[in-house]
């Protein structure tokens, strides 16, 4: 397909070599009046270069036919990318509306005009103030505007059909959407410059997106960070600002994911397989949505995409090739300290001795003061060319002398579309890996694939600041630098020398990457082990550690590539499914016969005036595992929480064996203190001892409004705190949208236990899982999206994949092939733009 910046076109030259033929001999004779005549060489082949992808409908005419299979699937089909996108706008927007409806207010800077200035109102946390005037600061709105008619011909076309889509279906329907937003003022047609905002919004979440609260507070000395009106007016009463700003962090939300690429030489039938298992919330802005996009003869993929993605799969396949994603651990963004000049009037930084001014803007909100009632707020923002200026208190202040700025390589990133859409039709691994040289646009993930063939690839390919050598040195041998970055958590650097400023994001040829026949994989510990047979070194170090402790969940993904294969140690696609759902637990599969030996022999003699003995029956009748019938496995999560504060091994971590150290449990006084906290809590929860995991664990959707439903889905499946592989977790923080939805709190921060929901209140964790195995009649795939496509309650397709797993943990076919399709068929639709 030609969708690539500099794809060449191939061609072959075939040539044609004549042959003479001599007769010789006294008996022969040539003679000169023969008819024979050498055959015509063989025409000139040149092998069709594929049509570009249609990108526009023709006429201006938006036409596409959705079919919906079970579980609410819809298949979209169109005859280009505009239409194509129209009727993934439709059919996402019928599912998950008042996501994106918030999500356009939330980065188009009106949230303080359509709720007030605070999250909680009249509490003075400027949390609305703080995100309006963040997004001003970091100028997305207006990059969008200007940046837009320069995007390729794809990219425009994918916009502008989605938000048409979206807005078809807003107009056909009315009032009678999702009853969480229905009705609201910000619920409003939107347009491509609003999708483009958004995406560009997206971009920034792992880097300065955590940087709003300090952009806020960023002031010059002696002057006030604090808004004011615009225009005043004597009936405005003051506003109370009290935000409260603390140190960000680089992964807030601790995204994470499973992911394995299978090659060839890893599985039965010799072909390649991926394993799917993005780790996310299973409510606000980072949902993933099930769909299929087919343009006959140029397109044809299915998978799963985050909310607003414009008509091209995240993570999916086609008849080629299939992919993942993780989460990577690389830094996207350095904080930068700059020299301070105040020499001369106005604010101004030296860069290399030379004096450079401090951009200086006023920026204008709309705050709602009161029902109906709005006025407009101004405050100024300061940027310099390494990015907008940050204050955080105690930490990075702006004194006369020195200051801060946080520098994103994301910004303006508006390689985003254009690069998954040249993964979505890459007909080999050869046009995926292009992708990568072409794009920067995966902009925080790591990538496993494979293909028909059973090639697998990797890369970190997330979009890295390009440090300098000299860069790169200080900040590996620099004590300074170095202690900085272990206390922030994220890379800090000097401003004042132009050689540390980073220009542009890592080249594709110094990224991390793996490429074979066997396996790739990662859990989100670095690139580092993505093959254990294969370390990856000498990379950026802002792509993250190496030769570091793993996770216990990365252990267990080793452990499984290692076992779940059987005694052939070759993989069949259902035992790739039963490692991925059959909820193992690496600190129970390491510690649990140990910790009964020591616990049994204490008998019923208090540990910290706790009688541990029963507790030590209960734990002695769980399977090992964190599936529904598990007795007291969530006993032995509350230890798990207990042990990670202070890991009693005996063998400690060595970097020549990162697989299998730290191991042994140490039977110590430790080790008992810790099961007696375990035990305490569990029954301070009122939970017995000996339940099964599906009396605690559950999902409850809420209903409009945001009160708990009261139906509670029984759900299996572990933690990372225990080392599981399909993780869950509970989730009580802001979920990126307003939305209303309830949460239980969790006991106190040791663990995520609650007693008002007398267990595990699931809102995180393995979302769009799939596995896809190529065989001889193409792609064979069986996938879940464990929260269900609808987000509203009480809809049709707002359980019932929940159910199918709360049931047993397990997958469902995808319906990819026509006749697959057309057979599971529920509904169907063709929408136009001229209706």
């Amino acid at each position: 397909m030609n969708f690539t910046k500099t794809k060449i076109a191939k061609s072959i030259t075939l040539i044609s070599i004549s042959s003479i033929l001599y007769g010789c001999g006294n008996d022969h004779k040539y003679e000169s009046s023969s008819t024979y005549q050498p055959p015509e060489p063989p025409p000139v082949v040149t092998p069709e270069t594929p049509s570009p992808i249609p990108s526009f409908a023709p006429d201006g005419n938006l036409t596409a036919n959705i079919r919906w299979t079970d579980y609410g699937v819809p298949h979209v089909t169109a005859d280009n990318l505009e239409s194509l996108a129209y009727g993934v706008g439709y059919a996402f927007a019928k599912d998950n509306i008042c996501v994106l409806a918030d999500q356009i207010v939330k980065y188009n800077s009106q949230r303080s005009k359509y709720f007030g200035p605070d999250m909680v109102p009249g509490s003075g946390d400027s949390e609305h103030l703080i995100n309006d005037f963040g997004y001003l600061t970091l100028d997305i709105r207006h990059q969008a505007q200007t940046h837009f008619n320069s995007m390729s011909d794809n990219s425009r076309a994918l916009l502008m059909g989605y938000a048409a889509g979206y807005n078809k279906y807003l107009a056909d329907t009315g009032a009678q959407i999702d009853a969480t937003c229905a009705g609201q003022p910000w619920v409003q047609p939107i347009d491509h410059i609003d999708i483009l905002t958004y995406s560009l919004g997206i971009a920034l979440l792992p880097g300065a997106a955590n940087f709003l609260g300090p952009m806020f507070l960023a002031a010059p000395p002696g002057e006030s960070y604090l808004p004011y009106p615009k225009v005043a007016s004597a009936s405005s009463a003051p506003l109370s600002v009290k935000p409260k700003v603390s140190l960000p962090e680089k992964n807030p939300m601790d995204l994470g994911s499973n992911g394995w690429g299978l090659g060839k030489d890893k599985t039965e039938n010799g072909k390649g397989m991926v394993l799917a298992n993005p780790h996310f919330p299973h409510t606000g802005n980072l949902r993933f949505w099930q769909f299929h996009s087919t343009i006959p003869g140029h397109m044809n993929v299915m998978g799963g995409s985050l909310s607003g993605m414009p008509g091209v799969v995240n993570i999916g396949f086609n008849e080629n090739v299939a992919w993942t994603h993780t989460f990577s651990t690389a830094e996207h963004f350095v904080v930068y300290q700059l020299a301070m000049d105040n020499t001369l009037p106005g604010n101004n930084q030296l860069i290399d001795g030379t004096r450079r001014p401090i951009d200086k803007r006023e920026l204008v909100i709309d705050v709602a003061v009161a029902p109906g009632q709005t006025i407009k707020l101004a405050k100024m923002t300061y940027s310099t060319v390494q990015g907008p200026m940050i204050v955080v208190p105690g930490n990075f202040e702006w004194t006369d002398t020195g200051a801060f700025a946080v520098k994103d390589a994301n910004a303006k990133n508006f390689d985003i579309i254009d690069h998954w859409l040249a993964m979505n039709v890459s007909e080999n691994l050869d046009e995926f890996k292009q992708a990568f040289k072409d794009y920067d646009g995966v902009i925080f993930n790591n990538t496993m694939s494979a293909d028909k063939n059973g090639d697998v690839f990797y890369i970190d390919d997330s979009t890295v600041p390009h440090l300098t050598p000299t860069a790169i040195h200080e900040l590996t041998t620099n004590p300074l630098l170095i202690g900085a970055k272990q206390a922030a958590g994220f890379t800090i650097l000097p401003g004042h020398i132009s050689n540390f400023v980073f220009e542009g994001a890592v080249p594709y040829e110094q990224a991390p990457k793996y490429e074979g026949s066997d396996y790739v994989q990662n859990s989100n510990d670095s690139f580092w082990l993505t093959n254990a047979g294969m370390p990856i070194t000498g990379v950026s170090p802002l792509y993250g550690k190496v030769g570091n402790q793993q996770t216990l969940r990365s252990r267990m993904a080793h452990k499984l590539l290692a076992d779940a294969a059987g005694d052939d140690g070759l993989f069949s696609p259902m035992e790739v499914e039963s490692a991925l759902v059959g909820n193992r637990n690496y600190l129970g599969e390491a510690v649990l016969t140990d910790l009964l030996a020591a616990c049994s022999a204490k008998g019923s003699t208090p540990v910290n005036g706790v009688d541990i003995s029963e507790g030590c029956s209960a734990l002695a009748m769980w399977d090992g595992t964190m599936n529904n019938d598990s007795v007291a496995a969530h006993l032995f999560r509350e230890f798990a929480f207990q042990f990670a504060t202070d890991p009693q091994w005996n063998v400690p971590f060595d970097a020549e064996s990162p697989l299998t150290t730290p191991n042994t449990l140490i039977k110590n006084d430790t080790v008992l203190a810790q099961f007696a906290t375990a035990i305490t809590k569990v029954e301070a929860a009122g939970i017995a001892l000996d339940a099964k995991l599906s009396q605690v664990q559950f999902v409850e959707r809420s209903l409009p409004n945001g009160q708990p439903s009261g139906d509670k889905i029984p759900w299996a499946g572990a933690h990372n705190i225990e080392g599981g592989f399909n993780v869950f977790t509970s989730r009580t923080g802001n979920d990126g949208t307003l939305n209303p939805r309830h949460v239980y709190p969790a006991q106190d921060a040791s663990s995520i236990l609650s007693t008002a929901a007398q267990g595990y209140h699931i809102g995180y964790g393995s979302s769009w899982m799939s596995v896809v195995n190529f065989t001889d009649e193409g792609p064979v795939a069986r996938g879940l999206l464990s929260y269900s496509q609808n987000r509203a309650y009480g809809e049709e397709h707002n359980t019932d994949q929940s159910l199918l797993y709360s049931m047993q943990p397990q997958l469902r076919p995808l319906h990819f092939k026509e006749a697959d399709i057309e057979a599971n068929k529920i509904a169907e639709m063709t929408i136009s733009s001229n209706e």
